[in-house]
């Protein structure tokens, strides 16, 4: 075993083996490989094996198609046998609500590339003979599903990885992982010592432990997931042809051939976590004992789905556990305050994901940057509120709902609530519906006096939508008030504060008082974040972002570090709330000494002021395209403030408002439609761009601006009926797809339902002939030239 190495990968998994081959397919070739026991002893060896292509996460979808298509690939280079059996597979609608998520799924997928049909459930069942048609409305087709042998793959992986100057070294744990001081480490192994210069956590089932030499408590889980194996059914299957793979979501069971038999296998309502706290270091090609009562209410709906699995008897059982993040998705990337850190864990799907995950992750290591969209994959996604027994809870739920429907206005409700700002109690007494972002509550929206506050879960508008549309008339005619504690703070202070801004940010910084707008980009002039710079010193900003990336971008804060600047989340130190509206400045002018005169204070002001007896630092400014004020104020003083601006005589609104009044404005969001696949003129932020200043990260943003870039982000006016868009959908014009929406909603100022999303360049400056596909129909859709309201943006500057 070497001594010296210029990366350690922890763990010989599928996941492991992939970022090896990878690695050196990206040319650094000094890579060692150690794995405790064999090649896929932890829950590699007994998985089913499926791949398929299908996710709700385009981005994560693309990687998989990814990982498919490279099979081929690995078993040409090393050859080893990856086993592959591309079979097609069945998804079954047992609900209209089901078979329109296929429809939609079917959407999402023709601006990836992906053949998907759409079947009645007649032809589903001549194409498949086990199905009890009277449980069923519909079916997708999916072509590129089916399965493989997990232990050829990694196999094929490995073999790839050493051919190429890789070394492998089997059966010799990691006891310890030492930081240097220049950011290396020494790898401890019972074998001797490899110094490195990074470390890649591939752990697995030990990924926890893995995390916790260095001081880390990673987010994941492992669950018990059972899956049989029949005897053989003569009648029916034929050994020497593959049928399809199955999907029975109301069932919440997955099939497959095997030989002369069934797979099925089930994500049990009944769930069962696995070494909750330790994994053993001496569990190596186990399973565990088989539980099959617990998984009997699932076997019983297959049988009853499928007659003809009832006929035939158990020839094997598997019992085994595998991994999850809370919300379902790997993670990957490196760790903020862990330098040449990296995990690449909780990869459920290791056999559709495992590939994509390689390749993401060495084309971090080694370009800076992963190459594809991985947000939704994100380790920085996870703050430190992801405590073990909040990921306990969220994994269990995950589990259990995995072959459920998630609507988009659907809350689920383990862990909560876990995160508050001070005022909840005040806006449960409100009425409000509450959502959860990040751990933290925040107001949806209100239901009125005698009506009930909980929403029907649905595609399309739910019982909100009117009381919605109240909200929203009560902005645009008076004053609202909202709480805006989910909306992401970062404090950046120091002598070199403006300095060290002026290189992270593309935009302008603003004076002392002032506030500015600003993208964040990265070396390739990418899009990674979208700011409020509110400077009230000198030397002292409060970034204003979103919550869900404020670790994400502390981290990217931490690589472009200076001396002089320090750095902090203080997300919950300002629980805000924003006033908004034509009478906001006449309603806060009573509350506060200072004239608050357009003349005094401006549009785009930023201030330390007193609103009664309560210290704020307040912000001209408002998400609604209203004449507004954001009021940030330390967590004491919050609840006294809104009761302060409430009994004042603002209405209060929640989040579903906020963004329908945005998208009425055009104000694109981070993650819909800011992402880092979109360059900062193709997502029509160019003029937030000061290319005369330079000197910034992503200086490549003025080829996109002298080229054109690809893409253009527009608003369309739609002609929906009972539904409108919400992302993904794609944009028909000329009777093919030539973009996809990033959200939707309805403008009630405007009467009009409304999407954004990105067309081809080519396409962006034609008003008519374009369609939105919304639930399986082509909705005829217009492009907006200006906002559909204030085009002029007069309102929020009076």
């Amino acid at each position: 075993m070497k001594s010296e190495a210029q990366v350690v990968v922890i763990g010989g998994g599928v996941v492991g083996a992939s970022v090896a081959y990878h690695l050196t397919k990206g040319g650094w070739k000094d890579i060692v490989l150690v794995e405790r026991s064999e090649l896929t002893s932890g829950s590699t060896w007994h998985a089913a094996g499926g791949m398929h292509t299908l996710n709700g996460d385009p981005n994560v979808a693309k990687l998989q198609q990814y990982t498919i298509n490279l099979y081929k690939e690995i078993e040409a280079i090393s050859g080893v046998s990856c086993g592959m059996h591309v079979t097609g597979g069945l998804n079954l609608a047992g609900t209209k609500e089901r078979l329109d998520w296929l429809k939609m799924a079917k959407a999402r997928g023709r601006y990836l590339g992906m053949n998907l049909e759409i079947l009645s459930i007649d032809e589903a069942a001549k194409m498949y003979p086990f199905i009890e048609k009277k449980h069923f409305v519909g079916a997708m087709f999916d072509p590129v599903e089916g399965h493989l042998d997990p232990w050829g793959v990694t196999q094929a992986y490995a073999k790839c990885a050493q051919m190429a100057g890789a070394e492998i070294v089997r059966f010799n744990r990691v006891v310890d992982l030492k930081p240097r001081p220049d950011g290396s480490w020494d790898v401890i192994t019972e074998k001797g010592n490899i110094h490195a210069e990074h470390v890649v956590n591939c752990g697995g089932l030990w990924a926890r432990e893995v995390g916790r030499m260095v001081g880390l408590e990673l987010p994941i889980l492992a669950m018990e997931h059972h899956y049989l194996i029949t005897e053989d059914l003569p009648e029916v299957i034929d050994p020497n042809v593959d049928k399809f793979h199955v999907i029975d979501f109301e069932g919440e069971i997955y099939m497959r051939q095997e030989r002369g038999g069934m797979l099925i296998g089930t994500y049990e309502q009944a769930c069962v976590p696995w070494s909750e706290r330790e994994t053993p270091w001496d569990f190596g090609q186990n399973l565990l004992p088989n539980d099959l009562e617990r998984i009997a209410p699932s076997l019983e709906t297959a049988f009853e789905h499928f007659p003809a699995l009832g006929k035939a008897g158990i020839r094997k059982t598997v019992n085994g556990p595998f991994t999850f993040a809370p919300d379902g998705n790997p993670l990957i990337g490196p760790v903020r305050g862990l330098k040449n850190f990296w995990v690449a864990c909780g990869v459920m799907a290791g056999f559709s994901q495992g590939g994509g995950v390689g390749l993401a992750l060495a084309n971090w290591m080694i370009e800076g940057d992963p190459g594809h969209d991985v947000w939704g994959m994100d380790v920085a996604r996870y703050g430190d509120w992801a405590t073990l027994p909040y990921t306990n809870a969220k994994v269990r739920e995950n589990y259990s709902r995995r072959f459920r429907i998630r609507f988009p206005n659907e809350e689920l409700p383990a862990a909560r609530p876990l995160r508050t700002s001070p005022i909840y109690d005040r806006l449960i007494a409100g009425n409000a519906v509450m959502g959860e972002a990040c751990g933290l509550e925040h107001p949806l929206w209100f239901a009125p006096k005698g009506v009930e506050p909980v929403e029907n879960v649905t595609f399309r508008r739910s019982n909100a939508h009117p009381h919605v549309a109240a909200e929203c008339r009560a902005v645009r005619s008076g004053v609202g008030v909202t709480e805006i504690a989910n909306y992401g703070k970062i404090e950046v202070e120091g002598p070199r504060a403006a300095e060290f801004l002026a290189r992270v940010m593309a935009g302008r910084i603003p004076a002392a008082g002032r506030l500015a707008l600003s993208p964040m980009l990265n070396d390739n002039g990418k899009l990674i974040g979208d700011f409020t710079l509110s400077r009230y010193a000198e030397d002292k900003f409060l970034l204003i972002c979103s919550l869900s990336a404020v670790d994400y971008y502390l981290r990217w804060f931490e690589k472009q570090a200076i001396e002089g600047v320090t750095c902090r989340g203080v997300s919950m130190d300002y629980p805000g709330l924003s006033v908004a509206g034509p009478k906001a400045r006449e309603l806060m002018q009573k509350l506060v000494r200072e004239d608050l005169s357009n003349a005094a204070f401006p549009f785009m002001s930023f201030r330390k002021l007193d609103i009664g007896m309560i210290p704020a630092l307040v912000g001209r400014v408002s998400f609604t395209g209203e004449l507004g004020y954001e009021i940030w104020v330390r967590p004491e003083y919050q609840r006294a403030l809104h009761k302060l601006l409430v009994e004042a005589g603002a209405t209060q609104f929640g989040l579903r408002a906020l963004l329908c009044l945005r998208l009425e404005k055009s104000f694109g969001t981070w993650f819909r439609e800011y992402r880092p696949i979109y360059g900062p003129y193709e997502a029509g932020l160019g003029r937030f761009v000061d290319l005369k200043r330079g000197g910034f990260v992503g200086a490549a943003a003025a080829a996109e601006k002298a080229q054109g870039g690809k893409l253009r982000l527009s608003t369309f006016a739609v002609e929906a009926t009972d539904a409108d868009a919400i992302g993904d959908e794609p944009i028909w014009r000329d009777g093919r797809v030539i973009g996809w929406a990033t959200s939707g909603g309805y403008g009630h100022t405007v009467g009009q339902s409304l999407a954004m999303g990105y067309i081809e360049k080519a396409h962006a400056e034609a008003s008519d002939g374009f369609e939105i596909e919304i639930i399986g129909e082509r909705r005829p859709a217009r492009r907006l030239a200006a906002p559909a309201y204030d085009p002029e943006g007069l309102r929020m500057r009076s």
